[in-house]
């Protein structure tokens, strides 16, 4: 087959004359454009200047393939298509690298646009799984806690003050000298001691917001509280049975201890409450 000639020549001519011809080339069904060794052997070019070439063909095809997409979605989207604009000549690049086709430009893909659905809305009373929130808890009254304390208070101050007069607490005059006629029954300090550490000691140990020795401390002192409590209790109503006007020694010594029992675990445990190493 002779090789085409362009101009009425057979010289090497050069990419811009070639390119024309190489659109015109008749190309089988499904190819877009000439391979590399098709433009070689009809224009009798080398590789070099085949490989330009055909990076041309590449770009122009590139081109119209984005163009045509281009009006396909503006169609799609009822927009008025202008007029197409004439399309730039392609010119080669004045120093191409030999055997290096440029690469094709991205193309955008068509975006195809569909109808819009009626969006359901999904709400959690429509959906059978879903859980219920929780309903905000109520905290539990405290008021019935005075109800049970009254009756408490009385007979543990009336059992208190009881087992002091036994033991020889009795009326003072805390000041001698500044007021004379100004007295005291020393025996309620018993039930104000005791019975008000024991209260808090146990709070501090229900409460868990101290540290962990405070934590100890505090439990197995208001365990202590309420049992040295309850035997003084046990202590004055026996007493009082048995018709005893002076306590033995040994619950005298017990009950003159107790004051000062609890001023020193009432300090300890305030110091523990505040240390936090």
């Amino acid at each position: 087959m002779t090789a085409p000639t362009i101009n009425g020549t057979r010289y090497p001519q050069p990419i811009e004359d070639l390119l024309p011809a190489a659109r015109d080339l008749p190309l089988p069904d499904g190819e877009a454009f000439p391979s590399r060794n098709r433009l070689m052997r009809e224009f009798r070019i080398g590789a070099p200047k085949a490989g330009e070439l055909l990076a041309l063909l590449k770009a122009e095809h590139a081109k119209q393939t984005e163009a045509e997409q281009l009006r396909t979605y503006r169609a799609a989207r009822g927009a008025i298509l202008p007029a197409d604009p004439p399309a730039e000549p392609v010119t080669p690049d004045p120093d191409p690298s030999p055997d290096v086709p440029e690469p094709a430009p991205p193309t955008a893909e068509p975006v195809e646009t569909t109808p819009a659905e009626p969006v359901e809305q999904v709400t959690e009373a429509s959906r059978p799984d879903t859980p219920t929130p929780p309903r905000p808890s109520r905290s539990a009254v405290a008021w019935p806690v005075v109800l049970l304390a009254l009756p408490a208070f009385v007979a543990i101050w009336s059992g208190w003050v009881g087992l002091g007069g036994l033991t020889g607490f009795g009326i003072v005059h805390p000041l001698p000298g500044i007021a004379d006629s100004f007295s005291i029954n020393s025996a309620i300090t018993l039930p104000i001691g005791v019975e008000t550490y024991g209260a808090y000691a146990l709070y501090v140990w229900l409460s868990g917001r101290v540290p962990a020795p405070a934590l100890r401390f505090a439990k197995w002192s208001a365990l202590g509280s309420l049992a040295v409590g309850a035997l003084g209790q046990v202590a004055y109503h026996l007493l009082v049975a048995a018709g005893i006007d002076s306590a033995p020694w040994w619950i005298t010594t017990a009950v003159a201890c107790l004051p000062v029992a609890v001023l020193g675990m009432g300090a300890a445990l305030a110091h523990l409450v505040r240390t936090h190493d």
